[in-house]
């Protein structure tokens, strides 16, 4: 998925036809119930409902069913064909295995790549030292940056659960590789949001883990003026891209004022953004999103889509948590513990950003739910099974 959107729905579009083959050969339509079924559903429902709102119907329409469909499609595509762990394990290390070559890729740019300050990414006025930020195939430094967030946070949690010296070494490396790719990307929001996952862990694993938030000052004192001008940054307002931000903040919260059920229509923001435009005042200026994923989705979908979205999402967090609490296997447990804290990182992300507006981070986004539901319905299986046993001893 991060490499090739085109490959990727190639790949997303076999795959449903050869389930549709295997349904066909077996005469059987074994589909998989979830816990979140009508939630999707009712989240699917108010999505389509707010293409009534949407000033080009056509337009929507097709973002939506483009969109919703590919979403839901990859979901229960995993859902009901990923039936062993190993299956799981091979998903896992091919997501890794692609971040590997999405971040050396990063390193290649960096080092050997063309300039990118003019495609404004850059604020060159506020950071004169700053003259490349990395996106390697994902088009754009921010989404970069929120894969290689979810990576990391991946990595960490297999790494943390495994019980092999050799295993921790490799995931280690893994983490090391994407965080560096990641430094090199100069996402503020992104570096917030690892700081939140570490701090996640501590609550969760180890309180030991919180002397890895003692790196951010280390970093600082050793980086160059780029870096370190951009972690100053942070807590600045004042420069152009976080005033441009919060001028957007503020036209968003107007379009949800406005529209508060319906939302403007799916993927209309760039459509409506004009009638709302406080701040740049230039019709012929395109803003895509809000940077904010919680505003634009309640804008786009209304405030009941907002709310169908995030109950999704905690219903997801929280069997996630109580499969990492429940599982022996240390595999189990660490793929939960790294997708908790992946969209943990997400979450976090989400007030400065609005990355799931990229249709491969998307995917991915789904993905991953749908990973939460297979492991938490194996490890039911096997207790399922494991009583079984006992009853029939």
């Amino acid at each position: 998925m991060p490499l090739s959107l085109k490959f990727s729905s190639i790949f997303l579009g076999l795959g449903a036809l050869l389930w549709l083959g295997k349904i066909i050969v077996m005469r059987k339509l074994d589909f998989k119930a979830t816990p979140f079924d009508a939630g999707i559903a009712l989240l699917v429902l108010l999505s389509a409902a707010s293409i009534w709102a949407s000033p080009d119907r056509g337009f929507s329409f097709y973002n939506y069913y483009n969109l919703m469909g590919r979403y839901i499609l990859i979901y229960y595509l995993v859902v009901n064909n990923i039936r062993s762990s190993t299956q799981v394990k091979r998903l896992i290390w091919s997501m890794l295995t692609s971040a590997v070559v999405v971040s050396l890729y990063g390193f290649y740019q960096y080092f050997f790549g063309a300039n990118v300050s003019a495609l404004e990414w850059v604020d060159g006025e506020q950071f004169p030292d700053l003259k490349m930020r990395v996106f390697s195939t994902l088009e754009n430094p921010n989404l970069l940056a929120g894969f290689l967030v979810t990576m990391m946070a991946i990595a960490s949690g297999l790494g943390y659960k495994s019980g092999e010296i050799k295993s921790k070494w490799i995931y280690s490396a893994l983490v090391i590789l994407f965080g560096g790719c990641l430094i090199l990307t100069y996402s503020r929001g992104a570096w917030l949001s690892v700081l939140a996952i570490v701090a996640m862990y501590g609550i969760l694993c180890n309180r030991k883990i919180f002397w890895l938030l003692l790196f951010l000052p280390v970093i600082a004192f050793f980086a160059h003026d780029a870096l370190l001008e951009r972690l100053m940054s942070i807590m600045n307002p004042t420069d152009t891209s976080s005033t441009l931000r919060i001028a957007l903040w503020e036209s968003t919260i107007a379009m949800i004022i406005n529209k508060p059920f319906l939302g403007i229509g799916w993927g209309a923001y760039w459509m409506v953004y004009p009638d709302y435009d406080f701040f740049i005042n230039n019709a012929n200026t395109k803003i895509f999103h809000a940077h904010n994923m919680y505003l634009n989705i309640a804008a786009e979908i209304g405030i009941p889509g907002l709310i169908t979205f995030l109950a999704m999402m905690y219903g997801h967090l929280r069997l996630a948590l109580a499969s990492i609490k429940g599982s022996a296997q240390y595999w189990s447990s660490g793929i939960m513990l790294g997708i908790v804290g992946a969209i943990f990182g997400l979450i976090v992300n989400g007030f400065t950003d609005y990355v799931l507006f990229n249709i491969q981070l998307s995917m991915l986004f789904w993905l991953l739910n749908a990973l939460i539901v297979v492991v938490w319905q194996q490890r039911y299986q096997r207790q399922e099974q494991s009583y079984s046993f006992k009853k029939v001893i």
